[in-house]
C-alpha cells in the first residue's frame, strides 16, 4: 500500500512540475497573432462618359482605392442618367457636368452639397477643311447659323447625342440661344441617343457636325480623320464638373462616409494637380483643368 501511495505521490509531483513549466513567462512578449485581412469597402460612383472615356478616372481612382481600401464601382452614363441614378439611391456619389441639373439635384434633397472639381470646354467639330466657314464666326450664335446654312445646302447632318447627357443639355441650350426652338424637327438634325464616343464616330463617318467636350474629342482625335474643331473658345462653351454625395437622409443605405472621403480626395491639392497634368504628355495639353 505504501508503494502505491508513493507512486501516486510521485506522479502528482511530475504533473504539477509540468504545469508549472508550461506557465507563460510573465516577462516574455506574447506571440503576435496573424494579421487579419482588412475588409474592403465598396461604393458606387455614377459619372458622365467624358470622365470615363477620356481615361481620367482610370488614372486617379486607383489612388483613392489604395489610400482608403475602398473598391469603387463606376457607372458611366450620360449626366441625366447619372443624376437619375443618384435620385433612386442606386449610387453613393455623382460626378457630372450640367450645372443647373446639379443644383436642382441638391435643391430637391437628393444630394447634400455640390463641390467644384474641374472644368474643360465644349467644341464644335465638323468636316475637315471647314467647308461651312464656321471657324471665324464671331460667337456661338453665328457659328450655329453658319452650320445650319451649310447643312441645309449641302445635305450634311448635325449629329446630337440625344441622350439627356450634360453635353446634350448644353447643346439644346445653345440651339435655343441661337433661336432654334424646334431644331429636333429639322431634316439635317440627327438625334443619335448614343454616348459621346459613338456620336463622334458617326459624325466622322458622315462628315457632319457635332458638339463634343474637348477632352473626349482629343482622346479620340486619331480615330476621327474626317473631323476637326471648327469652333471653340466661346464663353458659352464652358463646361464645369461638380461632385455631389447622395443625401443619406433621402437614402439611408448609401455609403455617405465613403462618398465624403471621395469628395475630399477629388478636391485635394494632390489630386487637383494630377487632374491638371492629365493628357499633357499624350495630347500636348490638359484634358481638364482643376477647379476645386
Amino acid at each position: 500500500m505504501k508503494r502505491i501511495f508513493f507512486a501516486m505521490t510521485l506522479a502528482m509531483a511530475i504533473i504539477i512540475m509540468g504545469l508549472v513549466g508550461c506557465e507563460a513567462d510573465p516577462e516574455a512578449e506574447p506571440e503576435p497573432e496573424p494579421d487579419a485581412e482588412e475588409e474592403v469597402t465598396e461604393m458606387t460612383l455614377a459619372t458622365t462618359t467624358s470622365t470615363y472615356d477620356s481615361g481620367l478616372l482610370h488614372e486617379i481612382i486607383p489612388d483613392f482605392e489604395e489610400e482608403h481600401n475602398i473598391e469603387v464601382d463606376i457607372i458611366s452614363v450620360g449626366t441625366g442618367q447619372a443624376i437619375e441614378t443618384g435620385e433612386r439611391g442606386d449610387c453613393d456619389i455623382i460626378l457630372v457636368h450640367a450645372r443647373e441639373l446639379e443644383e436642382q439635384f441638391v435643391e430637391d434633397g437628393y444630394g447634400t452639397e455640390r463641390y467644384d472639381v474641374m472644368y474643360n470646354d465644349f467644341v464644335i467639330v465638323g468636316p475637315e477643311g471647314d467647308p461651312g466657314d464656321v471657324y471665324d464666326s464671331a460667337d456661338i450664335n453665328e457659328a450655329l447659323n453658319n452650320i445650319v446654312e451649310h447643312t441645309s445646302a449641302e445635305d450634311v447632318p448635325f449629329l446630337s447625342r440625344g441622350d439627356d447627357s450634360g453635353t446634350h443639355t448644353k447643346e439644346m441650350n445653345l440651339w435655343e440661344l441661337a433661336g432654334y426652338d424646334q431644331v429636333t424637327e429639322k431634316e439635317w438634325y440627327d438625334s443619335m441617343g448614343q454616348g459621346m464616343g459613338d456620336t463622334l464616330v458617326a459624325t466622322n463617318e458622315r462628315q457632319g457636325y457635332a458638339l463634343a467636350d474637348r477632352g473626349t474629342y482629343l482622346s479620340m482625335e486619331d480615330e476621327l480623320p474626317n473631323l476637326e474643331i471648327v469652333f471653340e473658345e466661346d464663353e458659352e462653351l464652358a463646361n464645369p464638373y461638380g461632385i455631389i454625395p447622395v443625401n443619406p437622409d433621402e437614402h439611408p443605405h448609401v455609403n455617405h462616409e465613403e462618398a465624403q472621403l471621395m469628395v475630399d480626395f477629388f478636391t485635394s491639392e494632390e489630386t487637383q494637380e494630377k487632374i491638371g497634368e492629365f493628357g499633357i504628355d499624350e495630347y500636348g495639353e490638359p484634358l481638364f483643368f482643376p477647379d476645386a
